[in-house]
């Protein structure tokens, strides 16, 4: 077991007040993974919800040498991989799962992922995740910005994760929190530095993704940050919906165009169906919090995708009611923009920057609505914050893309 350290972190509020934690380096550049477990009895700690966390290493194929970090907080079972930017695998809560079955089975090492292949579309050769991280020097569609090829969604879903530590509470809630540093550098051309973090209590059905971005160069610089968060069965049916309190829809091309009738239903798998997308700009309420649910056909079982708008201002969802074999799924995508190449988003003022040493905070909970009443409250909750605004529908794309 990797020596147990113990830390105070003063309080933001008083500083004569104090937490302690339990604090663990899981993976670092001088310490390789090791198998390795830590449980709440060990911890000795007394809870009617008995947590554990575990790292692993895969062997075998294109998935050698990932390390996934596995987190049971009594009910819900959450599996990260460092080795994949710190996205989320997958989730569950008994027999409900949160994810999706994608035609890549492996959790694929990024060393035999080639982004550029494919015209760039390299990127799918490894999706699969639950929640996958986008960006952060772009995100989008590939294709060609100022003179270079920007392959799909950026490169932080496949940069390896360094100073991986875990931390849990040790006062009650016994809050669980794994972090770990994702580095996006290249001479001349970025130098970003994105420390994420996943938190979960014991006995929670809930999970928050806290991200921050700093750019540590000496130049402002452009920056994108989109959440491509993927569920599938048994949310995603014939006669699911998806609900947010809209300020704006769009179709993303024209084929989305001819769905837009019914873009916040779904249909049951589809040959050939392929996908849709919708760019939808969210209301907020006074602090800037908003939230997406998609729910099932009989509205008694969902998940719930709260955000600021302040830093993700905008939301993608995509539609992807293709056959199971490929991947029957859909995705609610939080984010500073859309999935247009960069090159399009200038003009939308979706593309923002980031000063010199300055930070940008992410933040994006999960949540899943076990029952009929957990379902009817989030939509509640929508309805709150839609406040009985109105919508504006606009019938073609915000982008042109027949201009290339």
């Amino acid at each position: 077991m990797f020596p147990l350290k113990r830390f105070v972190a003063l309080s933001a509020l008083c500083a004569t007040s104090h937490a302690m934690a339990w604090d663990y380096v899981l993976l670092d550049t001088d310490k390789a993974a090791q198998n390795w477990q830590i449980t709440s009895q060990q911890l000795g700690v007394k809870t009617d919800k008995p947590f554990s966390v575990t790292l692993r290493t895969l062997h075998g194929g294109r998935q050698e040498g990932v390390s996934i970090v596995d987190i049971d907080n009594g009910t819900m079972k959450l599996s990260v991989v460092p080795t994949r930017g710190m996205n989320i695998l997958q989730a569950s809560v008994g027999t409900v799962r949160l994810g999706w079955d994608s035609p890549v089975k492996e959790v694929v090492n990024p060393s035999f992922i080639e982004l550029n292949g494919r015209n760039g579309l390299g990127w799918l050769e490894g999706f699969n995740e639950l929640v996958t991280r986008c960006g952060y020097e772009w995100v989008g569609h590939p294709g060609i910005d100022n003179g270079e090829l920007l392959t799909l969604h950026g490169r932080a879903a496949n940069i390896p994760a360094n100073k991986v530590t875990l931390h849990i509470d040790e006062q009650p809630p016994y809050a669980i929190s794994l972090r770990g540093e994702l580095k996006e550098q290249a001479f001349k051309k970025v130098d970003f530095t994105v420390a994420t973090e996943v938190v979960t209590e014991p006995g929670s059905v809930t999970f928050t993704v806290n991200d921050t971005l700093t750019n540590n160069g000496d130049y402002a610089k452009e920056y994108q940050a989109l959440y491509h968060s993927n569920f599938s069965t048994p949310f995603l049916e014939q006669g699911a919906r998806f609900a947010a309190p809209v300020k704006q829809v769009s179709p993303f091309n024209d084929k989305a165009k001819g769905d837009l009738h019914d873009w916040q239903t779904y249909r049951a798998p589809t040959r050939d169906y392929d996908e849709t997308v919708y760019n939808v700009v969210p209301y907020a309420d006074a602090k800037g919090d908003t939230l997406t649910v998609l729910h099932n056909k009989a509205g008694n079982l969902g998940v719930a995708v709260g955000f600021n708008t302040a830093t993700l201002p905008v939301f993608s969802l995509w539609k992807n009611t293709d056959t199971q074999g490929q991947g029957y799924v859909t995705g609610l995508e939080p984010g500073t923009s859309f999935s247009y190449n960069r090159r399009y988003q200038r003009p939308l003022n979706l593309v923002p920057t980031i000063g010199p040493k300055e930070h940008k905070q992410f933040h994006i909970r999960y949540s899943l609505l076990a029952d009929k009443p957990a379902v009817d409250k989030a939509l509640k909750q929508v309805n709150e914050i839609q406040g009985g605004r109105e919508t504006e529908v606009r019938q073609t794309p915000l982008v042109d893309l027949s201009k290339g």
